[in-house]
């Protein structure tokens, strides 16, 4: 009898929902708590300290470093690098993911080795790949340079990282090769999602393809396509590895963006409470692009 009148009480307890949902929520509560939760409160904190690397002793100093970072050109360079990285990069992550979406649900030959090639991208380290990056556009022996001299396109080389404009355009191509296959895969799942009888009766009425997909496609994925632009948001906002590996931020600090200069000024340079108010506007420029992103999702699922 002790023993059903056991089995009977677990049985109860795992049928309550609420007992089960706080027993699967605290693992991801504790990650989260422990990597994002400590670490902002850290940098809070670091914010308002005179902390280096050579002293790492706690005193307050109220907004001293926010006026030493408002002070400093690089850090307004920084910021505007980072919204003109941002902007441009989701724009065309977003496009290319859209396309490389349709690609993908394409019915071919061979499409299940075209979609593991194209996932590649998104799989290789980011190091790895930067590094690559970092080869190809070498400023002397760029295989790029080779191929677009034999075609005639140029005669000398063309220093892709050596000049301000041409570096920021670079290091947008390459973290925009890198994110790409991430949305196209986000954005394949919503194409899969839309029943066929849609498209057949549309092409029965005689809609083209370009109306199907702004009347059809478009709208009905517009969630997923928020949400590919939200991680894309976030990992443009935060990535420094492509900016650090490629070009430390020059020439000039011409693409220097917040999340690099942070680790320069903090880590490189030692200076904590300054690297950490640079990092710290990162939060809301994160949290402004969330909001956007889900209230537009929102608006959508509204209509």
């Amino acid at each position: 009898m002790a023993e059903a009148a056991v089995t009977q009480a677990r049985v109860r307890l795992a049928d309550r929902e609420g007992f089960l949902a706080w027993i699967f929520l605290t693992p991801t509560v504790v990650y989260v708590v422990a990597l994002v939760a400590i670490p902002f409160g850290l940098a809070i904190a670091f914010a308002f300290s005179d902390v280096t690397a050579g002293d790492p002793s706690y005193d307050w100093v109220g907004l001293r470093n926010f006026e030493r970072v408002f002070d400093d050109p690089v850090f307004w360079r920084s910021l505007w690098n980072t919204l003109i990285f941002t902007g441009i990069s989701m724009f065309f992550i977003v496009v290319f993911g859209k396309v490389l979406a349709n690609i993908l649900v394409a019915d071919f030959r061979g499409k299940w080795v075209v979609r593991f090639l194209v996932l590649l991208s998104w799989t290789t380290p980011v190091a790895l790949s930067s590094v690559s990056w970092l080869w190809l556009l070498h400023s002397i022996y760029s295989p790029v340079d080779w191929v677009f001299r034999e075609l005639g396109f140029i005669e000398t080389n063309t220093y892709w990282l050596g000049r301000p404009n041409l570096a920021m355009a670079s290091v947008i191509a390459v973290h925009v090769w890198r994110l790409v296959p991430l949305a196209a895969v986000i954005m394949m799942v919503g194409l899969l999602s839309i029943p066929t009888d849609l498209n057949e009766a549309a092409k029965i009425d005689g809609a083209g393809y370009w109306r199907r997909m702004f009347e059809i496609t478009i709208p009905l994925t517009f969630p997923l396509i928020a949400v590919s632009a939200l991680f894309g948001a976030i990992f443009t906002f935060t990535d420094m590895a492509v900016v650090y590996i490629l070009t430390r931020g020059g020439p000039t600090n011409s693409t220097q963006v917040l999340a690099s200069w942070s680790f320069l000024r903090g880590i490189g340079g030692g200076d904590i409470g300054q690297g950490a108010v640079i990092a710290l506007f990162l939060f809301p420029l994160l949290l402004a692009a969330a909001v956007l992103i889900l209230r537009a999702v929102r608006r959508v699922e509204t209509i």
